[in-house]
């Protein structure tokens, strides 16, 4: 009996955790650059004396979907797309280098070319540091360019180059943060065949309708879970009932 019990409630608590993950891609359908977050899963024998017939439910991946998401015309200087295989380098809040395919770009306050989100942007060199009161332009191999207010073009400066990065893709992980990094915590070196698309931004890769039936799923299966353990508890009380001595 307890076979069944295993087996349903490790399943259950595997659906759970799983129907959060779908329920992380819907929230972020809407999220520039955003990557699909997967997860798989796996029967794993329990190890221990008198019990080698029983099994539970683990997770065994957890990865995410890399498929490039569309691309959609902004018309902002400071917006950037990645065209096709490539990451944006970016320095994570731990101070170590990331990687992201979210382009939406701002200069800090303090002149610091950097994410929406407060990171700052690397070039070969380190974070990028824009000439105050510049307008800036992104050319399509990551070359930053910046010409003063009230300037002619002929006074343009190039202020540097984005590390754009190209890793394998089975080498990333994805942190907390949303952001990516090299398995063995390397950095990865410059590209030159990575390609930008200026004045756009690439959406997130989830399709929403997709997840929204995998949730449906899901659902369903957790249902199906319980209606299992609800099986084993009726089988456990109809065999009491049957060895009882006043049965």
């Amino acid at each position: 009996m307890d076979k069944l019990i295993y087996v349903a409630m490790t399943g259950a608590k595997q659906i759970l955790y799983q129907q959060g993950v779908v329920a992380n891609n819907l929230a972020n359908v809407g999220t520039t650059g955003y990557r699909e977050e997967t997860a798989s899963f796996r029967a794993v024998p329990v190890q221990g004396d008198g019990l080698p017939t029983r099994v539970f439910t683990q997770d065994t991946t957890t990865g995410a979907n890399l498929a490039p998401g569309a691309i959609q015309k902004t018309g902002r200087d400071l917006d950037v797309a990645v065209q096709g295989q490539g990451w944006l380098a970016v320095e994570g809040r731990d101070g170590e280098e990331a990687y992201t395919r979210n382009g939406s770009l701002q200069i800090s306050p303090e002149g610091m070319l950097q994410t929406r989100t407060g990171l700052n942007v690397l070039s070969e060199g380190g974070p990028l540091s824009i000439p105050p009161n510049a307008a800036v332009t992104i050319a399509r191999d990551g070359t930053v360019s910046a010409v003063q207010g009230g300037q002619s073009l002929k006074n343009i400066v190039t202020v540097g180059r984005l590390k754009l990065v190209n890793p394998p893709d089975g080498s990333l992980v994805r942190g907390q943060d949303s952001l990516f990094r090299t398995s063995d915590g390397s950095t990865a070196g410059s590209s030159p065949e990575v390609a930008l698309v200026s004045g756009a931004l690439e959406g997130s890769n989830v399709n929403a309708v997709e997840t929204m039936v995998s949730m449906i799923t899901l659902a369903r299966q957790f249902e199906m879970q319980m209606k299992l353990l609800q099986n084993a508890e009726s089988n456990a009380r109809s065999a009491d009932q049957l060895l009882s001595p006043n049965g």
